[in-house]
């Protein structure tokens, strides 16, 4: 924004300047010169009038010669022609030309420019004012117009010049001034987007508008740091005030199964089926609720060990119910996320579809670059999903499993958003669901952290939705 700032003053500086400073110059220059031809004529005019005597009435009086010797002494080259085209009198140097021919040219005052010299031609005209005795030509050289010129143009250039520095220091000074502001506002809502809820922005510099913009940042900012810490503190209110109820009516309903008939006893233990049912959806709702809050800073993270690292803590369940797990890594991929969130996406999907899975099945989790993001896939050969199930599977509580809860999906949703990726559903060649994964990528594969270990215990007690 600054550049454009700058640049846009400075076009419009440069664009005044062209339009003003150069046709001053050349329209000075121009007069300048008409000043020159002026002045060279009226010395050839003054010049006639003395050779009139001579002309007219065949005197030889020395007032010719004086006229002539005077303006050689500045530098000027005289001759002066007869009706005829003889040289009737002239200063050193030759007969004066113009255009290439010797010789006058009888008419009005005419004018050549001959190299670095001014030629000017001037009639003598009689006293009657009717016909031409001779003419006069005067040769004058334009070093001190074009001297005059040259200062001119030097000067304008060094004007122009000042003026363009002058508006260099004032655009660049304006567009700071301008964009400062909006830059640290930018970088605070980056700051407040990656999880640190007490940034506040500048409000002390910039323009008004800026200024109201910061300060109704802030405001928001603060409204937001006060939303989410009284979310967590309901979520800690939850977890404490749920769970430990749920946990005393199961030690009851033990209590009461151990001195029971069998039909009372199989009655609690559907009873406690259904406290276990609501203890995990209590646990999956706190998960999405925390997915959906988390503030940590991402940073890269190898997808291709993660893949390899929960394939491998997985392969014990899935050979227990004879499912082939397998991992496909064919280069390292570095991905940009929370510490720990990859581990937890993979674990549930890998439990997910291990629910779905019957003996003989096959789960492949692989992990690529792809269109500049990171690529990671969990596909198997079930019997997969409908395409209303599967635009409806990243909600919450939508379950087509009997007795799951339908909150690990929308676990995983919820996560990958929280890291700026995206997650979506296809159907897996020859039967069966494919879930994509796609995160931003970190660069360099040698500078990530190496991933977490989750135990598989955990992550099936998470992924029980």
């Amino acid at each position: 924004m600054a550049r454009r700032i700058a640049a846009t003053v400075l076009g419009l500086i440069i664009a005044l300047l062209a339009i003003v400073a150069v046709p001053l110059g050349v329209l000075t220059a121009a007069q300048d010169r008409t000043d020159f031809i002026d002045e060279t004529a009226d010395g050839a005019r003054t010049l006639a009038n003395v050779a009139e005597e001579r002309l007219g009435d065949g005197t030889h009086g020395p007032a010719l010669a004086r006229s002539i010797r005077s303006l050689a002494a500045r530098g000027d080259r005289v001759t002066v022609y007869d009706r005829a085209g003889r040289v009737i009198a002239g200063s050193a140097g030759g007969p004066v030309t113009a255009g290439g021919v010797p010789g006058p040219r009888p008419g009005s005052v005419r004018s050549y420019g001959a190299g670095n010299r001014l030629v000017v031609l001037v009639p003598v005209v009689p006293d009657s004012g009717t016909g031409t005795l001779g003419t006069v030509a005067l040769s004058r050289s334009t070093a001190t117009y074009d001297h005059r010129v040259t200062v001119l143009w030097t000067l304008i250039g060094a004007v122009s010049a000042a003026g363009l520095l002058a508006g260099v220091v004032i655009a660049f000074g304006l567009a700071r001034w301008a964009s400062r502001p909006i830059t640290s506002l930018a970088e605070a809502a980056n700051r407040l987007g990656g999880g640190a809820l007490d940034t506040r922005a500048e409000v002390s510099s910039g323009p008004p508008e800026v200024r109201r913009l910061s300060a109704t940042f802030n405001t928001m900012a603060a409204r937001l740091e006060s939303l989410v810490h009284g979310h967590r503190a309901l979520m800690a209110d939850v977890s404490h005030q749920v769970r430990t109820p749920l946990a005393a009516l199961r030690l009851r309903l033990d209590l009461l199964a151990q001195d029971s008939d069998e039909a009372t006893a199989a009655e609690l233990a559907g009873a406690q089926e259904e406290i276990a049912r609501l203890a995990r959806l209590v646990n999956g709702l706190l998960a999405v609720a925390r997915a959906e809050n988390v503030t940590a800073a991402t940073g890269p993270v190898g997808a291709d060990e993660v893949v390899r690292d929960r394939a491998a803590a997985w392969r014990p369940a899935a050979e227990e119910r004879g499912v082939e797990l397998t991992a496909a890594t064919p280069a390292p991929v570095c991905a940009l996320a929370r510490d720990g969130h990859l581990e937890q996406i993979l674990d549930n999907l890998i439990a997910n579809a291990l629910d779905a899975l019957e003996a003989g099945g096959s789960i492949r989790v692989a992990a690529a670059e792809a269109d500049g993001r990171a690529r990671v896939t969990v596909a198997d050969n079930g019997k997969g999903m409908t395409g209303a199930q599967q635009r409806a599977a990243f909600r919450r509580f939508a379950t087509g499993t009997a007795g799951g809860t339908g909150l690990g999906l929308a676990i995983v949703n919820r996560l990958v958003l929280a890291n700026g990726g995206s997650a979506a559903m296809s159907d897996t060649p020859g039967g069966g669901l494919t879930v994509t994964i796609e995160l931003p990528l970190a660069g360099s594969p040698r500078n990530f952290r190496r991933p977490g270990a989750l135990s598989t215990g955990n992550s099936t007690e998470l992924n029980r939705f």
